[in-house]
């Protein structure tokens, strides 16, 4: 699939992954998404055994044609949120189309360290089920849709593998650039362009700061910040703050490669870069074979870019939207 050919001067995959969050690229963002955000309502959702996300339903009629519409989640990568740029790019290109769409916050992410006192890992995939089960019965549709970026879009795929057993109807999920193997996106993480790991250090650390203010008890939580890696951080987390044995055991619980895919039953597509710089390519081809998995691969876009043009539009959203069009 090469239907992605930006212009020569986007091409790079690191100009593709960076633009994506510049605040000049937000500036648009928020004009092109006004209406999605005006119709925005916030929710808390009860995702079973005590635990509480939050997230914003943007409807068209709310409150009438009741199951006539359309509706998408969307789920945003690690530290990202419900506010993120391409979360409020994909939600206002989706809203523009017809569709209602709920923007779901994972634990400990946007304004939500408060809500769980536990905090958030990779692993904690039955409370996002329990959170697209409960969305499913608040805002019932004519069909519903699933779609996450980054480490969202890993989540996505595996609430398809959950879904049939957890009573969840989904029409179809879409993940782009999804976390695929986590031992190789951490080692690229640390190992290629550094702005990517100090940025996601940074916000791992100011993430902890804000979890420390409203639990204030939990002790060690302060030394996490301290390690100058992202494996050292996430080694320490594993060790004082979950029940896994050992980080690699952590890493490998949340890898959709290896056999994970191979009972999907939802139709599942997933857009990835061959040029991605956090999520290696190569682990693409370690994916369970699955009739109801597409791969779809582009030869530019890097880390969830897929900017098009000088207006910094994103090829991404008109994917998803023609992806659930169809």
């Amino acid at each position: 699939m090469n239907d992605f050919n930006p212009p020569y001067l986007l091409r790079n995959a690191h100009i593709q992954s960076i633009l994506n969050s510049i605040k000049l690229r937000r500036l648009f963002v928020m004009r092109r998404s006004r209406d999605m955000r005006n119709a925005a309502t916030s929710h808390i959702l009860d995702c079973g055994k005590g635990v509480r996300l939050q997230g914003y339903f943007s409807s068209h009629n709310p409150g009438r044609d009741i199951g006539q519409k359309n509706l998408c989640i969307l789920i945003h990568g690690w530290m990202g949120s419900s506010e993120s740029s391409y979360i409020l790019s994909a939600s206002g290109t989706l809203f523009d189309r017809g569709f209602d769409v709920f923007r779901l916050n994972l634990r400990d992410h946007g304004s939500t360290h408060h809500l769980n006192e536990k905090l958030f890992h990779s692993c904690r995939i039955e409370e996002v089920v329990g959170a697209v089960y409960r969305i499913q019965k608040l805002f019932p549709h004519k069909r519903l849709f699933l779609a996450g970026f980054s480490l969202g879009g890993n989540f996505a795929l595996r609430v398809a593998t959950w879904a049939m057993a957890a009573g969840i109807k989904l029409d179809k999920v879409v993940a782009i650039c999804p976390v695929l193997y986590p031992p190789n996106t951490l080692h690229a993480m640390e190992n290629g362009l550094q702005i990517y790991h100090l940025y996601f250090k940074k916000k791992w650390r100011d993430s902890l700061r804000i979890k420390r203010k409203y639990f204030p008890h939990l002790k060690g939580l302060e030394r996490i910040s301290g390690f100058k890696t992202m494996s050292g951080m996430t080694d320490y987390f594993v060790n004082n703050f979950t029940d896994f044995p050992d980080l690699m055991t952590y890493l490998k619980g949340y890898a959709i490669t290896g056999q994970t895919l191979e009972k999907l039953t939802i139709p599942s597509v997933i857009v990835a870069s061959n040029d991605d710089p956090i999520i290696p390519a190569n682990d693409l081809q370690n994916l369970a074979t699955s009739d109801c998995l597409k791969i779809q691969s582009t030869r530019y876009g890097g880390h969830c870019g897929y900017l098009k043009d000088f207006r910094l539009s994103s090829w991404a959203d008109q994917r998803l939207k023609e992806l659930f069009q169809n």
